[in-house]
């Protein structure tokens, strides 16, 4: 696979483009344990972001009943037609961000690092059944974290109120190429059941966690701004600041449960 990939980058004397993110994973054993992850069979429809010179969407498609891989550089969708012959996979060329993703129930990609956040958050708005994740290892050590833990975030807290994450493969920087500066991690997610999952407002989440470190009132107090309140809105919050549940906890240690309660607290009085 190795000698494959380095064979096309010569033949088309291809230089990554680093603006996107452009780090090809190089070990076929990854790739290999990857989609035995996804416990895929001729049933599931495979949705794969960045698919590069399509060595997993290559593997993929052996597995898979049907494959769309969503490819912004032109130059990969070019190569990739030019290389592969699949009766099952369906190239989509365009920005994974903005154009409209297809029916899938199961997701297996190497996530180009920095829009990593945006299409966790997309998909987690999306109807499917597992996902196997490639991310940098910060990254996906927030997207495990539990309340209280250090790496703690609105990531983490979206996610448990939606999916049950598990990291459960480090990966070193070698095993891509160009080499990139730090180490990337495999996350395996699961929808929870729909009678487990928490809708939260999503602007109420990103005012508490603007101040993570601060107590529910005073992020509240601080973030007010944040949460798209008028004038009335906003003056009846400052009066209800001290009595909102969980007022004197810090956010870091926040559940999904716990917002949503501040949240029911905040809707019954017209706030939300």
């Amino acid at each position: 696979m190795r000698d494959m990939l380095f064979s096309l980058i010569y033949k088309y004397n291809l230089k990554p483009n680093r603006d996107l993110g452009q780090n090809f994973l190089i070990v076929p054993d990854i790739i290999e344990r990857n989609v035995e992850r996804a416990e895929l069979s001729e049933k599931d429809v495979v949705l794969e972001i960045g698919p590069g010179l399509g060595v997993l969407t290559d593997a993929l498609s052996e597995r898979a009943g049907k494959v769309y891989a969503i490819e912004k550089d032109t130059r990969l969708v070019e190569i990739l037609r030019n290389e592969y012959e699949w009766p099952n996979v369906e190239l989509i060329q365009g920005d994974a961000l903005r154009v409209e993703w297809p029916p899938f129930n199961k997701m297996i990609s190497n996530l180009p690092y920095q829009i990593s956040s945006p299409v966790t958050f997309k998909l987690l708005k999306q109807e499917f059944e597992r996902a196997v994740l490639i991310y940098q290892l910060e990254f996906a050590q927030r997207m495990v974290a539990e309340p209280g833990d250090k790496n703690y975030s609105r990531l983490s807290l979206m996610i448990r109120a939606k999916a049950n994450a598990e990291l459960v493969e480090r990966i070193g920087k070698r095993a891509f190429w160009p080499i990139p500066k730090v180490d990337s991690a495999v996350v395996l997610l699961e929808p929870k059941p729909l009678s487990e999952r928490i809708e939260l407002n999503e602007n109420l989440v990103r005012a508490l966690f603007q101040h993570r470190r601060s107590t529910v009132s005073s992020a509240l107090k601080k973030s007010v701004h944040m949460l798209g309140l008028g004038r009335e809105e906003a003056k009846a919050l400052r009066v209800f600041l001290n009595s909102v549940p969980l007022a004197g906890k810090r956010v870091f240690q926040l559940s999904p449960e716990d917002v949503f309660e501040i949240q029911l607290y905040l809707s019954k009085r017209g706030i939300l």
